[in-house]
């Protein structure tokens, strides 16, 4: 007897409901069953997310405890009292984001004011002829210790921290006592407020600046190729070579635009004390990295966000209002305070890199 051809597999078979249309009961889940799943919160934003709310929190406990804190021109103040720290803040970001460090930040403020004054009131050069020239120097120191880094693959941390000590030693030779700016400009410039409010609240033109340097330091980290280049390559240099990215050309690029953004807010910081001086900014450069980890970026670079280090600058002045509205305690509670932040900063971050996946 001849054996008969095998009847189709049941499992093949269309399963029809009491309408006669068919049925999937073991379809995959749709686009519509997936989209009720609880949306999860991407873990690159959880650092930048952290600080915001630290912000809101300091803020609440400042309007809640002390009468007139939660006012326009008190928040107002914490960027003009900061712009200096802002501008500095938005280059670190970007050298921190690379994997770098850059030490020389506050030595080259102090450059910075130091050939200012000098120029302006010894050489009676205009603030037109001296502005530019002192963002020139900035730039041109910048991109040197950039190429020293890159060309010779030596550790960033020792080059800027020659840096620093070059640009602290230039400013004893210009004048070991410090020069008094009154030049009508800058006096002008230093005094100037901006209305923003019917109530009276105004911003100087420093702060401005600094909020510009955010915007432009944003656009350059999410809208380029610059930006995303720096993040390839904080994430692996390694795999940032072999997908062919300009790594070197990016790495001179980041310390030159850190440089630019340290005679930039030298410039800032000249309007803001009217004066140069070789121990201006002495250990801003701590303070720019302390804004720059408070603000979510990670040490190991590749993670961060520029917006994240304008909070975090604003972070470190709210803690300097909150102790001027106590009236009772002393100024040294801020460095306390910013030093246990970092602690649980530092401790989240090690928390944070513990899960991102190895490449």
């Amino acid at each position: 007897m001849s054996a008969r051809p095998a009847a189709p597999a049941l499992a093949q078979a269309p399963a029809h409901d009491a309408t006669g249309r068919p049925s999937h009961p073991t379809s995959p889940p749709t686009a519509h069953a997936a989209s009720q799943r609880p949306a999860r919160i991407d873990a690159r934003y959880v650092p930048l997310l952290g600080t915001i709310a630290v912000f809101a929190l300091t803020a609440g406990f400042g309007s809640v405890m002390y009468t007139g804190f939660f006012s326009a021109q008190v928040f107002l103040n914490l960027l003009i009292d900061n712009a200096f720290l802002c501008i500095i803040g938005v280059g670190m970001t970007f050298v921190i984001l690379s994997g770098g460090i850059d030490l020389s930040v506050g030595s080259v403020i102090a450059l910075t004011t130091m050939v200012s004054a000098a120029l302006v009131e010894h050489h009676h050069w205009s603030a037109a002829q001296a502005i530019p020239l002192v963002l020139a120097i900035g730039t041109a120191f910048g991109a040197l210790m950039g190429v020293l880094i890159q060309r010779f693959r030596l550790q960033p941390f020792i080059v800027t921290l020659a840096g620093m000590f070059l640009a602290r030693g230039l400013c004893y030779l210009i004048s070991i006592d410090s020069i008094s700016i009154t030049d009508p400009t800058y006096t002008a410039i230093s005094q100037a407020r901006i209305p923003l409010w019917h109530d009276g609240a105004s911003i100087t033109i420093g702060a401005l600046l600094a909020l510009g340097m955010v915007a432009l330091g944003i656009w350059l980290a999410h809208a380029t190729e610059f930006g995303r280049t720096v993040y390839a390559i904080g994430g692996s240099e390694a795999s940032a070579l072999l997908m062919g990215l300009p790594v070197a050309r990016t790495t001179v690029l980041v310390y030159t635009f850190s440089g630019f953004c340290s005679a930039l807010a030298g410039v800032v910081f000249t309007f803001y004390m009217l004066s140069g001086y070789g121990l201006h900014a002495v250990g801003l450069e701590l303070d720019a990295i302390a804004a720059v980890v408070i603000g979510g970026t990670l040490l190991s670079g590749g993670v961060g966000y520029v917006a994240g280090t304008l909070f975090g600058v604003l972070i470190l002045g709210i803690i300097q209002t909150l102790i001027a509205f106590d009236g009772s305690l002393s100024s040294w509670w801020t460095r306390i305070v910013i030093g246990a932040l970092l602690f649980v900063f530092c401790l989240l971050q090690r928390g944070f890199e513990s899960r991102r996946p190895r490449s």
